[in-house]
């Protein structure tokens, strides 16, 4: 199958309305940066405020869960209230929990700064995405989502790099004290140069799908974070292998309150009164982009999570230089997102698709073969490459996603992507972090020394992730790029 496309000049965007992705996305990213700053702060976190790192892991947990609950409401909120009063209170909500951060006497006070923060973040991408949709013509989605793209890998694979030298060299606090600036100027500039975008709608919110929402999805994550080791924070027995009961109950709490979530949304959204409207999986070209993004997700917040702890683990390097040798590849997809974009727009989705998902899903083969004797630079260099593979596969995915649907729901499928890609992530941490972990024991008890035993772990992780990323293969021929001429949406079936 082969792309359809029109190709037009690119039409330009105002300047106000340019000023405002430019506000938005350096938003965005500076939020976005904060949800894996801690992870390699946790020693240091823990001895300051005295604390155990176990006690300390819910810096993430707590930041990611908050994430997961907030995010579903995304699409409403969008809908509900001007595009100014979001973007205000987005980033106040940041803001104010960075500021509270930077100086929490308490480890209680600090999770707590962490939730507000994390409440902040979790509007900012689906406002981002929902803007550049509705003011971008859909002959330049494609280059301006490469932006998004950069927001999306680079500044995840940058925060650990940035918190683990500023808490070496410094204080954890000064990542907050760095950032807090940034986004406060961000706050004042949006409170004045955004405008409202969209139509609004005047939709009650239904408190039963909140509820619902915050316990399906927030079950889920919390579940397949404890599988995961706190987010995979650590490799270690205590946090590898929490009790049965701590996995089994939050996930099936979860998976039940998610079942009656959609129902009740399959039933509020026949009068539009939906939480999230999930009419959007009626269009085909949505719904094969969100699998896809669903397995790369997987792939990608695994990986970046397994690596540095295999080159800690099992080629004894520090966990600075782990955090550096995986810069060169987010750095390459923060590079080549824009050109990316820039394909989409000429070429469609299959010139990139097809080609990523041969590099990641080949790259994860190659994984499968390191061992305790790899040389660093071969992991370096397979890792940049499953990168490029990422980067060539998001953007086009996104944006054929989002470009599918009528405007009218364009919040809502904003919504579900972002969603995913924290269910997603959760999910690929957990079953690499959980094959990692019980592979390199297995070894251990039967003799084998702890390199080996570690490399042994994570060939398991690696194996069982290629072979979970083969489908992309399949869905790479099976995604088209939406047309390009405006008032032609893919109509969802209102």
């Amino acid at each position: 199958m082969t792309d359809s496309v029109r190709t037009a000049p690119a039409p330009m965007l105002r300047p106000e309305e340019s000023r405002v992705v430019w506000l938005l996305l350096a938003a965005a990213f500076v939020a976005i940066l904060n949800e894996t700053t801690m992870g390699v702060a946790i020693p240091h976190v823990a001895e300051d405020l005295g604390v155990t790192e176990n006690a300390a892991q819910w810096l993430t947990t707590a930041f990611m869960l908050t994430m997961a609950v907030v995010i579903p409401t995304t699409g409403f909120l969008i809908k509900r209230f001007t595009t100014r009063q979001v973007f205000v209170t987005a980033m106040s909500l940041f803001s104010l929990g960075t500021l509270i951060a930077a100086i929490a006497p308490a480890f209680p006070v600090l999770i707590g700064a962490r939730v507000v923060q994390a409440s902040g973040t979790a509007i900012m991408m689906p406002l981002l995405m929902t803007t550049l949709m509705t003011i971008v013509p859909p002959q330049s989605r494609g280059r301006m989502m490469g932006r998004v793209s950069i927001v999306i890998s680079f500044a995840p694979a940058i925060g650990p790099v940035m918190s683990g030298v500023i808490s070496e060299a410094l204080s954890w606090r000064v990542t907050y004290g760095i950032v807090l600036p940034i986004a406060l100027i961000a706050l004042a500039v949006g409170a004045k140069w955004i405008h409202n975008l969209g139509e609004r709608t005047h939709a009650p919110l239904d408190l039963l799908s909140v509820v619902l929402s915050a316990f399906g999805f927030g079950g889920l994550v919390y579940g397949l974070s404890q599988i995961g080791g706190g987010h995979g924070g650590s490799a270690s027995a205590e946090t590898a292998a929490p009790s049965s009961m701590m996995l089994i109950v939050p996930i099936a709490i979860g998976l039940v309150a998610l079942a009656l979530f959609v129902w009740r949304q399959l039933r509020l959204q026949r009068i539009d009164d939906a939480l999230l409207d999930l009419r959007v999986f009626r269009t085909r070209n949505f719904t094969l982009s969100i699998l896809q993004a669903t397995i790369m997700s997987m792939a990608f917040f695994g990986t970046i999570i397994i690596l540095p702890l295999y080159m800690q683990n099992v080629l004894g390097m520090s966990s600075t230089a782990a955090g550096f040798a995986v810069l060169p590849g987010a750095i390459l997809m923060g590079v080549a997102a824009p050109f990316i974009g820039r394909i989409y727009d000429a070429k469609g989705t299959q010139v990139l698709l097809v080609p990523g998902a041969v590099l990641v899903v080949g790259t994860l083969w190659v994984f499968t073969t390191f061992d305790e004797n790899v040389a660093v630079w071969a992991v370096v260099v397979a890792q940049t490459v499953l990168s490029l593979g990422l980067a060539m596969s998001f953007t086009p995915l996104f944006t054929a996603a989002l470009g599918s649907l009528d405007k009218a729901f364009i919040s809502y499928g904003s919504a579900i992507i972002n969603t995913v890609q924290q269910v997603a992530g959760a999910a690929g941490i957990a079953v690499m972090v959980t094959l990692m972990t019980t592979t390199t024991a297995a070894q251990i008890a039967d003799g084998v020394d702890a390199a080996a035993a570690g490399a042994a772990g994570t060939h398991m992780a690696f194996l069982v992730s290629a072979i979970i990323a083969i489908p992309l293969l399949v869905g790479a021929f099976l995604i088209t790029k939406p047309a390009d001429t405006p008032g032609e949406p893919v109509d969802v079936g209102h």
